[in-house]
């Protein structure tokens, strides 16, 4: 094993090589290129957990047809606020990768990007209700103006052949139709973006290479271990500013930097795991991603969909995901992950979560407990007429969703994404999961205007922003005639239907 410590110096170090770290080490090169910047991925590829395309839902989160970002109130309204800010985000999403196409920074938007309608599906006439007054509450906004509903079955035949085939006409069905839908393969766009960062001067990439202790300097700088994986080969780190964006790994790296923002959070592991259709002739027939209700006591992660998914270019149709339950945080992590996680300052928390999710933990022992024929009549209710030789089992990524204190000093269970970030603004940290990915921009965009104040202020950072960003600082809800020319111009780079 080799003796001597390398020793390094940057402003900038980013924990995790996922879609997190690619956007915001992209976003700080275009707005300082002489920046130094140093990535670390204990795997040996980039974008190889959750941004994986097998890993990740992959829809482009963009509201159109996750009915967990509309939930109902008491009084049976809907409250379109959250599904309003994911759609936004994914258009700010849209505008920076149209500019990374644009300048060459990224190859062709098929890598990444296709159009694939979206849809909500239900049946049952409560079912029925709930989505004819959330597309009410959602197609008045012009973010969701293109937005359509019908009840009609040969209307839904047209929109989705696959999943009525089998049906009767009298059968009380409805479904919500949004044509501009995308499917995105964020592993693809993750490593075509880590390929463009390698080649930039100031930026090293190191694989194999895991973090092992982190420790805040006087000078508010950070110290970080780092050992090579491969050879053993130990590395200390110097750094102005620190970003850990490894998905489940993230919550024991923010322990490890001891930090008092960092008191109080837990992690809840759920595995997920997809039906795969092996028969060409099926996956031909569908072309939407269809999204239905989630059970009671589901995470949102296990919201079913019939999902039409282009992976290293070719066309795959999953049925998903089945949640589970490990220990583990990553999908190549350990099982100690979870009970090493637990600390003093959040053992009371977490307690707390698990009391408070009981039918959470309930629906978990019963996916686990689920047999084939189990997974098979779940399929059949999207799928009337599937056949189990067409369909094989597939796992899918692990997903860490956080938990943190409440006002009462006990633990709540969230289901979003979170970024902590520091007082001195020297490191932040994001944990959570879905919509994740697909609102990556909107995420950095913000952390750097926490972290980075001073510069993101500056007219020449605030001019390059909207370079990237021709919306940046405006509300395309708000602005209609902005929100159509952004979705017309990032359409033709893109190369979707608008």
């Amino acid at each position: 094993m080799p003796d001597e410590t390398i020793r390094s110096n940057s402003e900038v170090v980013l924990i995790g090589a996922g879609i997190m770290s690619a956007t915001l080490g992209v976003i700080l090169k275009e707005l300082q290129p002489d920046i130094k910047i140093e990535i670390y991925e204990r795997l040996d590829v980039a974008a190889a957990e959750s941004s994986d395309a097998w890993n990740n839902a992959g829809t482009g989160h963009s509201a159109f047809c996750e009915l967990n970002y509309t939930p109902e109130k008491a009084d049976g309204s809907i409250d379109p606020k959250k599904a309003i800010s994911i759609a936004e985000s994914f258009e700010v999403s849209r505008q920076f990768w149209a500019y990374l196409v644009q300048q060459n920074k990224v190859p062709s938007p098929d890598n990444f990007i296709k159009s694939v309608p979206h849809m909500s599906f239900v049946w049952g006439d409560k079912n029925v209700e709930y989505l004819k007054t959330r597309f009410e509450a959602l197609q008045s906004n012009p973010i969701f103006a293109q937005m359509t509903f019908s009840t009609e079955f040969e209307q839904l035949k047209q929109w989705m052949p696959l999943v009525m085939e089998g049906r009767e006409n009298n059968e009380k069905l409805a479904a919500t139709f949004m044509p501009i839908g995308t499917d995105v393969n964020f592993g693809a766009l993750t490593r075509s973006m880590f390929n463009y960062l390698e080649k930039l001067d100031g930026v090293s990439l190191h694989f194999n290479h895991e973090v092992q202790k982190m420790r805040q300097r006087e000078d508010k700088s950070w110290r970080i271990k780092i050992t090579d994986l491969a050879t053993g080969q130990k590395r200390k780190s110097y750094t102005k500013f620190v970003f850990i964006g490894a998905g489940g790994g993230s919550l024991p790296l923010l322990e490890k930097a001891n930090v008092p923002e960092g008191n109080g959070y837990g992690g809840f592991p759920v595995s997920g795991q997809w039906l795969k259709c092996t028969n060409p002739e099926v996956i031909a027939k569908h072309q939407a991603k269809v999204y239905g209700k989630a059970s009671v006591g589901a995470p949102p992660m296990s919201v079913p969909h019939i999902d039409t998914r282009v992976i290293d270019g070719e066309k795959a149709l999953l049925f998903g995901p089945f949640a589970g339950f490990s220990t583990r945080f990553l999908k190549n992590g350990s099982y100690l992950d979870l009970p090493l996680s637990i600390k003093a300052n959040n053992v009371i928390p977490m307690l707390s979560a698990g009391f408070h999710n009981i039918p959470l933990t309930k629906y978990l022992i019963e996916q686990v407990r689920q047999s084939p024929k189990d997974r098979m009549k779940a399929l059949r209710e999207y799928l009337p007429t599937a056949r189990s030789k067409d369909w094989t089992l597939e796992r899918a990524g692990q997903r860490v969703q956080v938990i943190k204190k409440d006002e009462n000093g006990g633990g709540v269970l969230e289901f979003g994404t979170e970024v902590i970030n520091t007082h001195d603004g020297t490191l932040a940290v994001l944990l959570g999961a879905s919509p994740g990915a697909s609102t990556a921009v909107s995420i950095m965009v913000d952390l750097i205007s926490r972290c980075f104040a001073d510069q993101s202020k500056s007219p020449e950072w605030e001019e390059k922003m909207k370079i990237m960003i021709p919306s940046y600082g405006k509300n395309l809800n708000e602005t209609p005639e902005l929100l159509e020319e952004m979705r017309k111009y990032t359409s033709e780079v893109l190369k979707l239907k608008n």
